[in-house]
């Protein structure tokens, strides 16, 4: 196998062998170590990226030799939908990604892109993490995945250039930038904004010229993609969260033994604690660095009436396939 190095995670000690081509994993009991690589799509210094790292060492360190988990990121492995791909036929062997990407080929992940499934990040780790998680992500299995748990990438709020925002009245006719996600654009047009649906590396220059006047992200984010620099209000209206999942190709999670499935689902449940509790906090000092920029923060916007008529906005999507009323209302807690 060919060898090089892996680039030094941002803040962790640990380098990772950088496997170049994908060698046969050893059975379980072979006396050698079952090398997998794992894939996530950020940078060293994103949480997904330094969470992933974590988790590899812990599980790496706990199965005494028996386990190498290898991570690969900031793009080596290809993009996400490439790597959803690569993990189903198992060239990569385990995935930490965005749990929308899951979409395009199991569309119970689509009720991940409902707004106000959770009142905020803890209420949705205690959900997606638990049961209700599990009977979600159980279908995965039919795509040759083993779900693992799923991790935090924030709650969605609302900035903007001019207008402050208090209620949902403030948004209409508002120029607003969201993911190109049809029910992100369905509920914010469903508010009166007039709305542009765009990749986030376009978001920067479309806020500087004018061409929308808002966006909708979580503060971390807000800050990361530098667009609170052109942005003057924060409204946190919690209304959207999102998720990041972790997931394993069937047949390498076969090649383990059960002790190894044991400590590799328990390590990934800590881990995805571990994104919402450092999340928390990055948006607490991302709040504070919009808070010296000038930004003025409404902590606590009339967020029921952006909720008003949320049981209508869900009513048409009850005919998609995707669409579990049951499951949604699980998730809602009702």
């Amino acid at each position: 196998m060919k060898k090089t190095i892996m680039l030094a995670a941002a803040g962790l000690c640990a380098a990772l062998a950088f496997a170049g081509g994908k060698a046969d994993a050893p059975a379980a009991g072979s006396g050698k170590a079952i090398t997998l690589k794992a894939y996530v799509p950020t940078n060293p210094t994103a949480v997904p990226t330094k969470a992933l790292i974590m988790f590899a060492d812990n599980v790496n360190k706990a199965a005494g030799g028996k386990l190498d988990i290898q991570v690969f990121h900031s793009g080596q492995l290809g993009n996400d939908r490439e790597a959803i791909e690569s993990t189903r036929i198992g060239t990569i062997d385990i995935m930490f990604a965005g749990t929308g990407g899951y979409s395009s080929f199991y569309n119970k992940t689509k009720i991940f892109d409902l707004p106000f499934l959770f009142t905020n990040a803890k209420e949705a780790y205690e959900v997606v993490n638990g049961p209700v998680g599990e009977e979600l992500f159980s279908g995965l299995k039919n795509f040759n995945l083993v779900y693992l748990a799923t991790g935090d990438n924030g709650m969605r709020h609302i900035s903007t250039a001019k207008t402050p925002i208090n209620s949902v009245e403030d948004v209409k006719g508002l120029k607003i930038r969201v993911p190109e996600i049809d029910t992100y654009v369905a509920i914010w047009k469903s508010w009166g904004a007039i709305v542009t649906p765009m990749p986030i590396t376009e978001l920067y220059m479309a806020l500087q010229t004018g061409v929308v006047d808002a966006q909708d992200n979580a503060p971390y984010h807000t800050v990361a993609s530098k667009v609170y620099e052109v942005q003057n209000y924060y409204s946190m209206i919690n209304y959207m969260w999102m998720g990041l999942t972790m997931v394993a190709n069937d047949k390498a999670w076969a090649k383990l033994s059960p002790e190894l499935q044991k400590l590799v689902k328990e390590e990934a449940k800590k881990m995805a604690k571990w994104t919402f509790d450092e999340i928390e906090k990055d948006n607490v000092t991302a709040l504070e660095t919009m808070k010296a920029r000038g930004t003025t923060i409404n902590m606590n916007p009339d967020r029921a009436s952006f909720m008003k008529n949320i049981d209508a906005f869900y009513a048409q999507y009850e005919g998609q396939p995707w669409y579990d009323k049951a499951l949604v209302q699980k998730l809602r807690k009702k």
